[in-house]
């Protein structure tokens, strides 16, 4: 029992010692908080928050940091371990540096190199910081283009052409074409590179590279593209016409590259320089062979040939003193039902000494017109004895429910022609030595509401032109024009005009003849 008393009496004492201790160090720690926060309302606090910033080269960097209560606290501006500023005094030995405005920071006339992290720093017990980033914008460079801007291609030949540029942020690379549009006929391309397949002259020429990053200026580079080919050669005229006496030009347009030395051939012969009856020159692209008088027998083929490291050409010109195709000048429309005027000229040096006129029947012609019903056609059984051209007569009846009765009338029919070409040989009348020369014909017995195809072609002393072009007329349905014309002669100064009143007056009497022929049969019946 004794033990039990004492141990219950240690117990006690052993619970109030550590309610005394627990009461302690209670009340000690209430008062430390309580002077903890006494002594934070004096530290300074940021009002500036972490951002990030975007300067273009050049600027003028500011960092703000903006604090309270600042007076009895250090702040300082650092940069990874360098301190840049301590307090209001800078540190770091750059000049660009400064504090501006109590604790902003300012670097004047940004470079690349400035980009990165700045930290501004309270020396607190336990230091406070606020971190900015800073970004540097650079404008777009070209820092590289293929061949340092000069490049030589033979042709057919593949190219790419590469361009590279530096900035912040990474500029857009543009191509474009000085003074043309792109070969594939695009205005611009977007592309760091530029592919050109199979080369030719065309697509040569200056090609331009710029890059754009929408900071400052945009940056540009050129590259010249040359394209190594063989002489190309094309001529202004194959055929060059000219006369006795006349100064003629032959002249070729040639392309190469390298520049092709050109020279000219009379059939195979080499025309020599010195020739004084020649003239030859060169301007740019453009080269002529001029012969001061023509002779006859200059006539002939010449050939301009063209000469360079990458191969040779030659084209062939002739020089001809036949007339030139003559051009057909008469209206389409005949005012005539069985006949057509037709009119030409032709340009020749010498006398035309003859014509041949071609014309056919067009196999597209549609059928004959019909009357109506009640049209009754009485044809002759057998006009095989009728000429190809003649005409033959028939009769038709007409049923007039007006009078119930029949008028008999007296129609024509012609022979269906075949579309085969007939051609008739004409002599020009008068002869003349004008350069513009000419006539008119008039092709007789054609069928009405009807086409035609007609061609000419003219000779003189040297040969025969070439056919006149494609021409086609149509005849009238029925005359709208009483007279007629003979055949007529063209030059440029004279023309002469025949009346053929006589075939009207001829054909005004056979109908009336026919008509009371008619009408005597009538009455006797």
């Amino acid at each position: 029992m004794k033990v039990y008393r004492e141990n219950r009496k240690f117990i006690k004492s052993w619970l109030l010692h550590l309610l005394t201790i627990i009461f302690i160090y209670t009340n000690i720690f209430n008062i430390a908080l309580v002077a903890s926060q006494v002594l934070n309302k004096n530290e300074p606090m940021f009002i500036s928050r972490s951002e990030a910033f975007k300067f273009a080269v050049g600027d003028t960097i500011t960092l703000p940091c903006e604090v309270t209560n600042p007076s009895s606290y250090m702040l300082a501006w650092k940069r990874g371990i360098a301190i840049l500023t301590a307090g209001q005094v800078k540190v770091t030995p750059d000049p660009r540096v400064r504090l501006a405005n109590g604790n902003t920071l300012q670097i004047r006339d940004a470079v690349p190199s400035d980009g990165g992290d700045y930290i501004c720093q309270i020396a607190t017990f336990e230091p406070r910081e606020i971190t900015h980033h800073v970004e540097i914008l650079i404008p777009a460079k070209i820092s590289h283009v293929t061949s340092g801007g000069h490049l030589q291609v033979k042709k057919g030949s593949p190219v790419r052409l590469e361009c590279s540029a530096t900035g912040n942020p990474m500029p857009n690379i543009t191509w474009t074409r000085k003074n043309n549009l792109l070969p594939n006929g695009e205005e611009k391309f977007v592309s760091s590179s530029y592919v050109i397949e199979n080369m030719d002259r065309h697509k040569g020429g200056t090609y331009i590279c710029t890059a754009n990053n929408g900071v400052g200026q945009t940056a540009s580079s050129q590259i010249a593209l040359h394209v190594l080919y063989p002489p190309e050669i094309t001529v202004e005229q194959q055929i060059v016409y000219s006369g006795e006496g006349q100064q003629a030009e032959l002249s070729c347009i040639v392309h190469g590259e390298t520049t092709p030395t050109v020279s000219w051939l009379r059939d195979t012969v080499p025309i020599d320089h010195q020739n004084e009856h020649y003239i030859m020159d060169g301007r740019g692209t453009r080269y002529t062979l001029v012969i001061k008088r023509v002779r006859s027998q200059d006539f002939g083929n010449y050939s301009c040939v063209a000469d360079n490291q990458l191969g040779k050409n030659k084209k062939n010109i002739r020089l001809s003193g036949d007339p030139r195709a003559p051009v057909i000048r008469s209206n389409a429309q005949s005012q005539w039902r069985d006949k057509y005027n037709i009119s030409w000229t032709v340009d020749s040096y010498a006398p035309i000494e003859e014509y041949k006129l071609y014309y056919k029947l067009l196999s597209n012609n549609p059928p004959p017109l019909g009357y109506g019903n009640h049209l009754d056609i009485h044809r002759p059984q057998n006009t095989d004895s009728y000429p190809n051209h003649a005409n033959y007569m028939d009769h038709m009846n007409i049923h007039n429910n007006q009078y119930d009765s029949f008028s008999s009338y007296s129609t024509l029919y012609r022979r269906p022609q075949n579309t085969d070409w007939t051609d008739i040989v004409l002599q020009p009348y008068p002869y003349t030595t004008h350069y513009t020369q000419g006539m008119s014909f008039i092709i007789r017995d054609l069928l009405p509401d009807h086409q035609y195809e007609a061609k000419v072609i003219a000779r003189n002393r040297y040969g025969w032109s070439d056919f006149s072009e494609r021409f086609v007329f149509n005849t009238a349905l029925i005359d709208t024009e009483a007279r007629d014309m003979e055949v007529k002669h063209y030059t440029s100064a004279t023309s002469s005009v025949f009346s053929e009143l006589k075939w009207l007056f001829i054909l005004k009497f056979s109908l009336f003849a026919l008509h009371y022929t008619n009408a005597v049969q009538l009455n006797l019946c």
